[in-house]
């Protein structure tokens, strides 16, 4: 072993005889031939202590005042242990100690007498601060107790000091590689490579920005996704090492500990500059020195606080940079360096023979982890399970699958280190691991039965509400590939219920990050997700009308969940079909009490039921104002003015009223049950293309409409035109603008994207397009600028080119300016209107396209089903006028059977709901004795066609066609 630092007594008593090499320089290093092999040592500021015979000896040495008061290194003293010792970690004076039972035990300052620590069991790491202690058990327990000025225990604020272990909650689920401590500072690494702090930070030592103190974990975000595999502390320094033997800094750098050639503190991780390229392996942090080895070149560097000689430079002064330690070359080159410690102001580094090399560390408990699930332990379980062994067996279950640490940590997904990439978007999980595993389980029923009832009876209902960083969420993502297999066997309703609501008892912004996770899942497991609720809430339907209110309340669960998965879907890049959300047994139910409360639960139902739900929704609205008929409000318009003449009514009336418009067109007396409203609708949608202040333009290439920027004296005429829109809605009407899908995105607050743009405006998305899709040269050829028509897309845009790098934020930033920020006030003015126009919010359950076929109507033409509906009145169907005039109908060109359903309702898009096959037509006699002298004639409001007995098919086909082409009043010709 090499020695280096304050060690005024040779050897601290390890060597043989005649087993001590000096070195020549004061102050630097020694090499002892040790008595007996040393497996883990650790030191702090007034003790040090040594794990020997791999691990059946301890022994302890305690610095000492001599009488001048210098600080000597008292005489090694052994302690008597009944279980062999694994691990210790040296506080300031304190020595906590790990048995190979998973015990723990203390010695104090005052005592070298073992004391066992609380019912700590199965504890697999320890860490000492000066006064506080942390221990990590092997389902990922954390446990503090000491003192606690400044946080320590990780409890919260307020906790008191204590000398019994308490378990931090706060840290419960995530599978932890690591746990230590400094002088007041601790922190926790996760498997995946995520690091939290906690305790004093006044010298930014927790390396969060700041310099103030957590009382609670706190995720250094700077280190995220840098691979950390280890973290060392000092008293108020930290040393952070990743796998690629980058190494960080922060806190104090008071003595010169953070290696950047400077003496400040640093509040955030910093590279270590000096260290770029030597790729270290193992860091050691002692009291205000730190030390990294290089295992490639035998090197240990050292910089820091070196006036006891800790730095092992030959001289006793602090250091800055990182150099090398003189490690006496007649020694090193046969030996190899095994592991480096520091603490207090000792430097240590175990060494081996290079045939010996690792055996004694190898033996040791160091370095193990949070356990997870692995093949090894399922083929186990499943091969030795109908043996004597399968009461150990249902022990490591139980340990196993009551931990979400366990769980968390499996499954990860290691190939080319994906799993340090967790992050918001990203869960660091294989989940094709997690299926084969349970896939693999489910063959032995016994074992999974297990499974079942442990993670259904202990770990659902222990779930934290309130789980730290992604990783505590990564059993919501494996949990449904066990209830899949379940479910596959018909079993594992129960399960799914408690699962239920652990989800929905989650904190809502840790919902949120589930959500996120859910959105960039692989199909496969997000298909799962989505076929493990549905398969549920349809059992629960079956079991509905048995039951009661009891399956109710837990159908309403499953459908929630079904909710978020739905509008995670909605924002998914690549989307499944609305059609897996559909539960075809709710459609016949919608009448039943057991829907009342689930009106709104739109992703359930397929569009034909929503527009049911939304009809029923309406019919609920329109019994409860039934009493405030008076209020709804007749608009008197003029065929020729209609659209001025109702904008003037909405200007004196006011906007607010819960029932629909009704319509009168002066001159006229027809009586408005919902034809007069059509037309005076399908009348409003020519208008408004033409109105004056222009409120909309229409694209030349799409035919489509969108908000006009032009500022052309427009007042109110944004939120009227809105208000229009949803009284359409409300009405049941259709206002035929062709708006593109966008303003339904919009409406509904989805995200709009480039094939919005598309569809709005061909030629300039496609311009777009060519930006996305062209070569390096090609693009820069194009000479763009982060500009949209002399606006800036980002600040100092004019001066921004596109490259090839930052092309697809350009054409992002373009989409959004064209579709959202150059409307804005447009937008916000019209769905304002609109809200206020149809005040039921119902309609927010319809996908954009079905909200879109609302409002401008179903061009789905059943041209037959005219026929099979249509009723006679002073004519029988066997009669010739009829029979003629369905030949004549039935050879016009699709586009003459538009005209022809424009003529007779006064649109040639019928609202949803309303399609030809429950369009009830009515053919009467005009009764006239000079029949060929007449035109057709429609009354809209009924859907009543006057057709005069023709005295031949001919006459009758030039008589129609005429009417239905060249007539643009509607009523009488």
């Amino acid at each position: 072993m090499f020695s280096w630092g304050e060690n005024t007594r040779d050897g601290f008593g390890l060597v043989k005889s005649n087993g001590l090499v000096k070195a020549n320089t004061d102050g630097c290093v020694n090499f002892i031939h040790m008595k007996s092999p040393i497996t883990h040592l650790s030191a702090g500021n007034k003790v040090v202590a040594f794990i020997r015979n791999n691990g059946k000896q301890v022994s302890v040495a305690r610095m000492q005042d001599d009488k001048d008061g210098r600080r000597i290194t008292g005489k090694l003293k052994g302690v008597e242990f009944r279980e062999k010792i694994l691990a210790l970690s040296c506080g300031d004076a304190h020595i906590i100690l790990l048995s190979e039972e998973g015990r723990v035990f203390c010695l104090t300052q005052s005592s070298n007498v073992p004391r066992l620590v609380g019912n700590l069991n199965q504890v697999i790491q320890v860490a000492c601060g000066d006064q506080h202690f942390i221990a990590l058990t092997q389902d990922g327990k954390v446990f503090t107790w000491g003192q606690n000025s400044s946080g320590q225990h990780c409890l919260g604020k307020g906790e008191p000091s204590t000398s019994s272990p308490q378990l931090v909650k706060s840290l419960s689920g995530i599978p932890l590689a690591q746990i230590t401590a400094g002088g007041d500072h601790s922190f926790a690494l996760t498997l995946s490579g995520a690091v939290f702090g906690w305790g004093k930070n006044s010298a930014g030592q927790l390396g969060l920005g700041d310099t103030v103190d957590r009382p609670a974990p706190a995720p250094v975000d700077c280190l995220n996704l840098k691979k950390t595999i280890t973290v060392s502390c000092g008293v108020e320094h930290t040393v952070v090492l990743t796998k690629g033997g980058l190494v960080f800094t922060f806190g104090s750098g008071r003595y010169g500990q953070l290696g950047h050639n400077s003496l400040r503190n640093e509040l955030r991780p910093r590279l270590v500059a000096e260290l770029w390229g030597a790729k270290v392996t193992q860091i050691a942090c002692g009291r205000n020195h730190t030390l990294a080895f290089v295992g490639s070149f035998k090197k240990i560097y050292s910089f820091g606080h070196g006036e006891q000689g800790q730095l092992g430079n030959g001289v006793k002064m602090d250091q800055s940079v990182p150099l090398p330690v003189q490690l006496p070359q007649d020694h090193i080159d046969d030996l190899q360096i095994e592991q480096t410690f520091a603490g207090g102001n000792h430097s240590f580094a175990l060494c081996s023979s290079a045939k010996e090399s690792g055996k004694e560390l190898n033996d040791s408990n160091l370095g193990k982890v949070t356990q997870t699930l692995d093949d090894d332990i399922i083929n186990r379980w499943i091969s030795d399970c109908d043996s004597k062994s399968w009461k150990k067996i249902q022990k490591e279950i139980t340990k196993t699958f009551s931990s979400a640490s366990c769980l968390n940590g499996s499954f990860l997904d290691k190939s080319r280190d994906k799993h340090y990439q967790t992050s918001l978007k990203h869960s660091g999980l294989d989940l094709s691991f997690a299926r084969l595993a349970f896939q693999k389980l489910a063959k032995k029923n016994k074992v999974l039965a297990e499974v079942e009832d442990v993670v259904h009876r202990i770990l659902l209902p222990s779930l934290s509400k309130d789980p730290i960083g992604v990783e505590g969420l990564r059993v919501y993502l494996i949990i449904p590939e066990l209830l899949r297999v379940l479910l596959k066997q018909q079993r594992g309703i129960d399960i799914t219920e408690a699962f239920v609501f652990a989800i929905l008892r989650l904190d809502p912004d840790k919902l949120q990050v589930l959500e996120g996770l859910w959105s960039t899942l692989p199909d496969t497991p997000f298909r799962t997700l989505v076929k493990t609720f549905h398969y549920v809430s349809a059992e629960y339907l079956r079991m509905g009308a048995e039951e009661g209110c009891v399956v109710k309340k837990m159908f309403e669960g499953t459908v929630m969940v079904m909710e978020r998965l739905y509008e995670v879907n909605c924002n998914r890049r690549i989307k499944i079909a609305a059609s897996n959300f559909h539960i075809n047994r709710a459609n016949c139910m919608l009448q039943n009490d057991f829907f009342n409360s689930f009106h709104g639960k739109s992703c359930i139902f397929n569009t034909e039921a929503k527009c049911i739900v939304y009809q029923l929704e309406l019919n609920y609205s329109f019994a409860i104002h039934g009493h405030l008929d008076f209020w709804a409000p007749t608009i008197h318009v003029s065929r020729e003015t209609a659209l001025v003449d109702a904008f003037q009514h909405l200007r004196q009336s006011g906007h607010d009223f819960p029932m629909p418009l009704k319509v009168k067109f002066q001159e006229e007396n027809g009586v408005d049950e919902g034809g007069v409203s059509l037309e005076f609708f399908s009348l409003l949608g020519r208008e408004l293309l033409t109105m004056e202040p222009k409120t909309l333009e229409v694209d030349e290439d799409s035919g489509l409409a969108w908000f006009t920027t032009a500022d052309g004296g427009v007042t109110d005429e944004f939120t009227l035109l809105g208000l229009l829109c949803g009284k359409a809605l409300f009405n049941q009407c259709v206002l035929n603008l062709c708006f593109p899908l966008a303003l339904f995105k919009k409406l509904l607050g989805l995200t709009t994207t480039l094939d919005d743009l598309k569809e709005l405006s061909p030629t300039e998305a496609s311009g777009l397009q060519y930006v996305l899709d062209e070569d390096e040269e090609s693009v820069a050829a194009m000479d763009l600028v982060f500009m949209y028509k002399g606006q800036e897309l980002i600040p100092n845009g004019e001066e921004v080119p596109v490259t090839m790098v930052n092309r697809k934020k350009y054409v992002d930033l373009y989409v959004d300016m064209k579709l959202n920020k150059s409307v804005q006030s447009q937008f916000a003015d019209f769905e304002k209107g609109f809200h206020e126009g149809c005040p039921t919010q119902t309609w927010r359950m319809f996908l954009p396209e079905e909200l879109m076929t609302l409002l401008q109507g179903d061009d789905n033409y059943e041209w037959d089903k005219l026929r099979q509906n249509a009723e006679y009145q002073g004519y029988r169907p066997t009669d010739d006028i009829i029979q003629n005039f369905w030949i004549v109908f039935m050879e016009f060109s699709e586009e003459q059977k538009k005209k022809f359903l424009t003529f007779l309702t006064g649109t040639d898009r019928l609202p949803r709901g309303r399609s030809l096959s429950k369009l009830q037509m009515q053919i009467t006699s005009l009764g006239s004795t000079d029949a060929d002298e007449y035109y057709p004639k429609a009354q809209t409001c009924s859907v009543t066609l006057c057709l005069p007995n023709y005295s031949s098919i001919d006459t009758l086909q030039e008589k129609l066609l005429h009417a239905i082409t060249h007539c643009d009043v509607f009523g009488d010709f």
